[in-house]
């Protein structure tokens, strides 16, 4: 038996890793290459045993760190637009920090019954594949006084949802970016790098002050999504959405099985 922080136990901690660690390595992959990513990483934490709100303190833990090297490759890379990125950012740190404690408010049994709802829509709205069709031409940006309030609202907003429950996330800010503000798909992609980075983290500080951050599982998961954020990056669109689809949606079957088993349990 496997003792965790916050009294928590596992079987074993080896076999927990050996469920999180590559679906870590999957999701930050499939996060890299076309976004939801969360949909494979937060029940990653949950099929290996964690209550639901240490699988998701531990999951804001690891996507914190994975998030923080997306964030800066697009930094390196000149692609963010600070004045509407950075003020979507930092209104995302209380929508995110008040998402988690609603949350954490929220019994154990609700968050299942909204996981076996939730999950299969989202994961049928971002496996559609056809988001970025017709997208705005050329520099059609907002102008900023437009942009900003607008800016404010995605951060909070989006922020909050991230705090709250997670995955696709990024892509839901990307969306917001491009067809609301109007920046092209390269900005917009990083702008949704820092502003999904800064809800990380606010969720992750609030869920750490509650204990509910499982470090044994979640460094090396973390590290495995450094790796799998590197390879995914590699790969062409396409070609990595055809590949990795049918496995989010095995991985997808898998986690709403265990989720109604356990529902039927209590």
């Amino acid at each position: 038996m496997g003792r965790l922080s916050g009294g928590i136990h596992l079987d074993s901690v080896a076999a927990g890793l050996l469920i999180i660690c590559p679906l870590a390595f999957l999701g930050a992959v499939i996060d890299a290459i076309a976004g939801g990513g969360g949909l494979i990483t937060l029940p990653a934490y949950y099929m290996a045993g964690l209550p639901i709100h240490f699988a998701m303190g531990t999951n804001k833990f690891s996507a914190s760190l994975g998030g923080l090297i997306g964030t800066l490759r697009f930094v390196k890379n000149k692609s963010i637009h600070y004045p509407t990125a950075l003020p979507a950012a930092l209104m995302a740190l209380p929508g995110s920090a008040a998402g988690a404690r609603l949350a954490l408010l929220t019994g154990e049994r609700t968050l299942r019954v909204l996981l076996l709802i939730a999950l299969p829509v989202l994961a049928f709205i971002l496996l559609r594949g056809d988001f970025f069709k017709n997208l705005p031409e050329g520099n059609r940006a907002l102008p900023l006084r437009r942009a900003l309030p607008i800016s404010l609202l995605i951060g909070f907003i989006l922020g909050g949802y991230d705090g709250f429950f997670g995955p696709g996330t990024g892509t839901f800010i990307t969306l917001a970016f491009v067809f609301i503000v109007r920046l092209d798909l390269g900005r917009s992609m990083g702008a949704a790098r820092m502003v999904n980075l800064f809800s990380n983290a606010a969720a992750f500080a609030t869920l750490l002050m509650e204990g509910r951050v499982v470090f044994a599982l979640g460094v090396p998961a973390a590290l495995c999504s450094v790796i799998g954020g590197y390879v995914g990056a590699g790969l062409a669109l396409k070609k990595g959405a055809k590949v990795f689809k049918p496995v989010l949606i095995a991985v997808l079957a898998l986690l709403l099985a265990r989720v109604a088993y356990d529902l039927i349990l209590a």
